[in-house]
């Protein structure tokens, strides 16, 4: 087996000095260290991990990966992954541009080839998951009323149940289907909390006011003893203290549309909770009847704005939200027991170590070939 170098540079999106300043002191300093490494370009195989349009020559200014032109290198791989049920044509061209294209789920094998990717090309290497760092028995919660606004409801001292939903503000992640089911379903009388914890996506910060209006605008009619509490957490939390986030909730819920891969829902269930989430697109790799509750979709329906418009992507079924949500308060015995299945896949199937052997014998594959 080859000894390998690995080195790692900045490629995509802007860098966030918050989220570099949160990091455990271990993942800095291994970054650091693979940051300063340096590989001889016609040894090198270039993994671009992106969307397409920032692959060279990229759509919009960024720093370019491949660095500079395919043929320079030994090989180039993208690694890249979808919301929706389809590949555009210009980013069909640029995966097929790239000696290979790693996605992380069976979802995407198929969408991709669908979408007219050269079969030979695609290839499925799952994402890992840091099962040490989200691990339920390190930590202790995180005050979550401390860090959080009350935006509906009455703050109540002995809420026993809290539900927390981790995601961008965008339509995509579905948080008008989570509030509409979680608002008919439960009452003060509950005591139920909601925590999402969020931040802004191409919009302003001011996600109280748009809870509000929602809610206004909605056929939602407050219970008679009053909304069940409704919290936001917007301010910036470290990724050091993620895993406290988690630890203080008793259930994690994402109706998304659609999604890549779902990092929120393979940390939750990494540290043991019980997830509730849609059973499409890219947590269909990892979400199973015995870890999870899946949440089935109504129907496909079309994208009406922004870079994926056209494409379809799913709407999960409101009522069945509720269900599962009440499912999950009532019956908290068979929901731990989901959650400690979870972790148990988490650890056999995605820890670091298992998908570095998927890598490895990947890249192995290649260089012999």
């Amino acid at each position: 087996m080859h000894p390998f170098r690995l080195a790692i540079e900045h490629h995509g999106d802007q860098e966030s000095l918050d989220f570099w300043v949160g990091l455990p002191q271990d993942m800095k300093n291994l970054a650091r260290d693979l940051y300063q490494t340096k590989c001889r370009m016609n040894e090198t195989i270039v993994v671009c991990h992106s969307e397409p349009g920032a692959w060279y020559p990229p759509l919009f200014e960024t720093f370019p990966c491949p660095p500079s032109v395919y043929h320079n290198f030994k090989f180039v791989i993208g690694r890249t992954m979808f919301e929706t049920d389809r590949v555009n044509a210009e980013h069909v061209e640029r995966c097929n541009r790239m000696d290979y294209v790693w996605v992380p789920t069976e979802f995407h094998v198929s969408t991709f080839v669908e979408s007219g990717v050269d079969p030979s090309k695609v290839v499925k290497i799952v994402q890992p998951i840091d099962v040490k760092f989200f691990d339920p028995d390190k930590y202790k919660p995180l005050d979550l009323a401390s860090r959080a606004k009350l935006v509906l409801g009455l703050s109540a001292v002995n809420e026993s149940f809290v539900f927390l939903s981790i995601f961008k503000w965008e339509y995509r992640k579905g948080w008008d289907v989570l509030l509409r089911s979680y608002l008919k379903e439960f009452s003060k009388d509950d005591k139920v909390a909601l925590y999402l914890l969020t931040n802004p996506y191409h919009t302003d910060r001011n996600f109280g006011n748009k809870i509000l209006d929602f809610v206004e605008n909605s056929d939602l009619r407050e219970p008679v003893n009053g909304w069940a509490a409704v919290y936001v957490i917007d301010t910036h939390i470290a990724q050091s203290e993620f895993p406290r986030v988690y630890k203080a909730a008793d259930a994690f819920v994402l109706p998304t549309r659609g999604e890549g891969w779902g990092r929120p829902i393979v940390e939750a269930m990494s540290m043991s909770l019980p997830v509730i989430a849609t059973n499409w697109s890219g947590p269909t790799e990892y979400l199973t009847e015995d870890n999870s509750y899946l949440l089935p979709v109504d129907r496909m329906s079309e994208v009406m704005e922004g870079p994926f418009k056209g494409h379809l992507w799913a709407e999960p079924c409101e009522y069945k939200l509720q269900v599962l949500m009440r499912q999950v308060v009532k019956n908290l015995d068979v929901a731990k027991a989901k959650g400690r299945k979870a972790r148990k896949d988490m650890v056999t199937r995605f820890s670091p170590e298992i998908v570095a052997d998927i890598v490895m014998d990947h890249i192995q594959n290649i260089l012999v070939h």
